[in-house]
């Protein structure tokens, strides 16, 4: 079925105006190749030399959570997780900027992408995300579930998004911390965002919303990576950026179901999204082939330095930010699974980048063992993936992903726990960060050595070697793990100073449960399962 885009653009305009929206122009879902003429004729951004499109996102390079509001309202009052991390914005502080915004909008061009966030038919969620800049709109279409043609014709957005990256919020009369602002309101089931040019806002933002909105359901939303083997045999892999998430997912003995956010539900387990959104630093060919090639035409670079002759990407320089991003959609992966759906999995992996270097490089969790990890998230956050962090700091974000979870971490912590109890799903937890010492002294655990470790959890072999308890961390970890050097396994014996050692170790240790007394109504047995001092 052909599309008639000019139908669809002014049923687009129409469903618009019946929101109190008027724009001039609405370029309606353009294809891949449409939306990078116009953002080069903008001068939005560059093409590189592979063929990708490269933007500057500008003063934010990164999230910024600070920033982030759920409209408190009658839906939300007793259901969000009120805190430091989901701040409250009232029904009428909305009002005043979203009427603001509207006469902002009247009579320009806007970019529309009509999509869906979910690959599974039955419980996704269709989207409208409306941008004022091309590469935006592409991102969207790279990153979300596409549309086929006669799912257009009929489409009607369940939930609709705005970004404009010129318009600013006044703290002082809209409640607001800064000039930046996301904000969700569920009962306009409405997104809008502005003053930050960072596409990541637009992804996550639908991330939490599914996180609100699915438990509801029953279908437990996670802040993972996924992938099968040819057997049918599927791997979760949780973590927060930086932790490896996407590299590890991007297996070629293995196919890949998504990179980020999924959803486990009766069924199995399927991918919120149509792309993936891979961190660049330090991009190697030989590390990384399957993101690497990737990255052509289609994809949308953002904050990479590129020589504006050569047209050449340098991923080892970081002088925007440590956080370059590329977009790019799920068939560019060779292997991938589309649509995104995939069987129970058989493992779990929750992945940490521990700073201090303390942490050993695996361990085998109970599932009261997972719980509590996953409760704690602990890993450090790296540079550039927020704005203000320059350099790892620790941190714990509950649910391996904080920032976008609505709920309280204990009803999530349910939801794994059933799951894992009814799959016998087995668990376990892969520090990716370093070995040897801190940041700065130690060194980062080999990507080899941690694949290495993968793919003896994925196939079972690690199950049948002996393991020794870590006292202090109370975590079981492996004598002896194939493809990994026997003395890295416990972290102890890679640091030249072992008083040293315990030092730091006692130190995470007590932060673990410092971090963990805020979760007042979990169970003795999930308590006991965390460090010990």
């Amino acid at each position: 079925m052909s599309i008639d885009r000019a139908s669809m653009a002014a049923k687009c305009q129409e469903q618009l105006e019946r929101s109190g929206i008027r724009v001039d122009k609405v370029q309606h879902n353009l294809s891949p190749a449409s939306l990078i003429e116009v953002a080069i004729r903008r001068r939005e951004g560059i093409l590189s030399l592979t063929g990708a499109l490269t933007v500057n996102t500008g003063k934010y390079t990164g999230r910024s959570p600070d920033d982030r509001f759920i409209v408190d309202d009658e839906i939300t009052h007793n259901t969000v997780n009120w805190g430091k991390v989901n701040h409250r914005l009232s029904p009428e502080k909305y009002d005043l900027i979203f009427d603001r915004l509207k006469v902002h909008l009247d009579k320009k061009e806007f970019f529309v992408f009509d999509g869906f966030v979910g690959a599974d038919s039955s419980v996704r969620l269709p989207i409208r995300v409306l941008t004022d800049k091309a590469w935006q709109c592409l991102f969207s279409t790279q990153i979300f579930v596409k549309p086929n043609a006669s799912e257009l014709q009929t489409f009607v957005p369940e939930f609709s998004l705005i970004s404009v990256n010129n318009f600013k919020a006044n703290p002082l009369t809209d409640g607001t911390k800064s000039e930046t602002f996301i904000i969700i309101n569920f009962s306009k089931k409405m997104v809008i965002i502005g003053s930050t040019s960072y596409a990541g806002e637009i992804k996550k933002a639908m991330f939490s919303i599914m996180s609100y909105l699915l438990p509801i359901k029953g279908i437990f939303p996670m802040h993972c990576s996924a992938n099968v083997g040819p057997n049918g045999d599927a791997a979760l892999f949780f973590g927060l950026s930086g932790t490896g998430k996407t590299t590890l997912s991007a297996d070629k003995d293995r196919y890949l179901v998504g990179d980020d956010e999924h959803g486990w539900s009766q069924n199995g387990i399927f991918n919120f999204e149509g792309g993936c959104y891979a961190k660049c630093i330090h991009l190697k060919k030989e590390n990384e082939p399957q993101i690497w090639n990737a990255i052509r035409f289609g994809a949308v670079m953002e904050n990479v330095v590129v020589n504006q002759n050569t047209r050449l990407a340098d991923f080892d320089d970081g002088g925007i930010t440590e956080n370059t991003r590329v977009v790019y959609p799920l068939e560019y992966i060779p292997r991938s699974i589309i649509p995104g759906l995939a069987c129970h999995p058989k493992v779990i992996i929750f992945l940490t980048a521990d700073a201090f270097g303390v942490m050993p490089p695996i361990s085998k969790l109970s599932r009261e063992g997972g719980m509590y990890h996953f409760m704690s998230g602990y890993t450090s956050k790296l540079a550039g993936t927020e704005r203000g962090i320059t350099e790892p700091q620790e941190t714990f974000s509950q649910c391996f992903g904080a920032p976008f979870m609505l709920l309280s971490a204990d009803r999530y912590a349910q939801m794994l726990g059933q799951k894992l109890l009814a799959h016998n799903t087995k668990v376990y937890l892969i520090n990716t960060g370093w070995s040897g010492g801190p940041y700065g002294v130690g060194k980062r655990i080999n990507l080899n050595y941690t694949r290495s470790m993968v793919k003896v959890v994925i196939d079972g072999t690690l199950e049948n070697e002996a393991f020794e308890h870590h006292e202090i961390f109370n975590l079981d970890i492996p004598a002896a793990c194939p493809g990994v050097p026997s003395e890295i396994l416990n972290p102890a014996n890679t640091w030249p100073d072992k008083e040293k050692y315990n030092t730091a170790a006692l130190r995470l240790a007590s932060l673990f449960v410092k971090n963990f007394e805020k979760f007042s109504d979990v169970s003795p047995e999930i308590k006991r399962a965390g460090p010990i001092l």
